[in-house]
């Protein structure tokens, strides 16, 4: 998935990446639309798993690399709109700021990767699982890696989605490496992001460029071999291939939209939309079965999720309160 200073995780502490410089003073008429831009973002990113089912045939190495390359021209084409098209490539003089998106592309493809095979080998409550997991790895990686201090209820927070791991490693018998992939690849792509100064448009654009000949190489190399998707699927299918980079590039513009309208505790309550909607996806359109270790799990981690909201909550509140906040 998929974000956050607020993210698609939705951490305070963590963000994935940046999607705005700087807030948007907002009204309540501009919060009401930053919602529902911001909303409508989770949305179509939960239901994600249908628009890659309709192109289950295709490998996900493929698709994948469709996804690149489409996205890119797409960036390209709304970056040039923008007019900030040229600034773009003013990135690639500081060796700092490729470096860090060469880094984070890697596990943006990897994360794109993981979901897409996961989708379409019948794994869409695996993959909701991971993104439930996702703000609780976010603070667990902020504590170990930017040396962040947790609260006592973030603590409580990371101690139950423990346990829910541990209960599917003990109890299923393998390691949902779905799950933990999507969480770990968003989680650690979310620290580099933070390190960047680059707009989310502008930095998926850098790392669907450093993708490109990798993603173009392996989509020509498969023509030439009369193995490729194109010209060997039905027109639908077609179809939905080069929708890929506008289905791609239109919920981050949404995102990015509404998060500079919204605070950061309204985007944390927002994101469980995403994991929500694959989940019941999976349970009820796709018929995914649920082994009581799983419900179990799913409970610890959702007992988690509901620790930490209500310590966002609450730190939100001290400090929209506090007398000597900054002016």
């Amino acid at each position: 998935m998929s974000t956050p200073a607020t993210s698609a995780s939705g951490t305070a502490s963590v963000a994935s990446p940046p999607f705005s410089s700087a807030p948007v003073s907002a009204g309540p008429s501009s919060a009401t639309r930053g919602a529902l831009a911001a909303g409508g973002c989770f949305v179509l990113w939960g239901l994600f798993p249908v628009f890659w089912k309709q192109m289950q045939g295709i490998p996900a190495t493929e698709l994948i690399c469709h996804r690149i390359v489409w996205s890119l021209l797409f960036l390209f084409a709304v970056l040039a709109w923008q007019g900030t098209l040229r600034g773009t490539f003013a990135v690639f003089a500081n060796t700092r700021l490729v470096a860090l998106n060469a880094l984070s592309s890697v596990l943006l493809a990897c994360n794109w990767l993981i979901f897409v095979w996961g989708v379409n080998n019948n794994h869409v409550v695996e993959c909701s699982l991971g993104y439930f997991l996702t703000p609780l790895c976010n603070v667990a990686l902020g504590c170990a890696f930017l040396r962040e201090r947790l609260s006592r209820l973030q603590w409580s927070a990371i101690v139950l989605a423990g346990i829910g791991v541990a209960i599917l490693l003990l109890r299923l018998g393998h390691i949902p490496w779905i799950a933990f992939g999507l969480a770990g690849s968003w989680s650690l792509y979310g620290i580099l992001k933070k390190q960047s100064a680059l707009g989310a448009l502008a930095s998926l654009t850098v790392e669907t460029l450093l993708l490109f000949p990798l993603a173009a190489g392996w989509l020509v190399w498969l023509a030439l071999r009369g193995d490729g998707a194109l010209g060997h699927v039905n027109l639908a299918q077609h179809g939905w291939l080069l929708s890929v980079g506008l289905v791609t590039a239109v919920p981050l513009l949404l995102f990015g939209w509404g998060a500079r309208r919204l605070r950061l505790t309204t985007m944390g309550l927002l994101l469980y939309i995403n994991p929500t909607l694959q989940f019941l996806i999976g349970l009820f359109v796709y018929h995914e079965t649920l082994e009581t270790p799983q419900l179990w799990a799913f409970a610890c981690i959702w007992a988690g999720l509901i620790v930490y909201t209500a310590d966002s909550f609450l730190a939100s509140r001290q400090v929209s309160g506090s007398p000597h906040r900054a002016r």
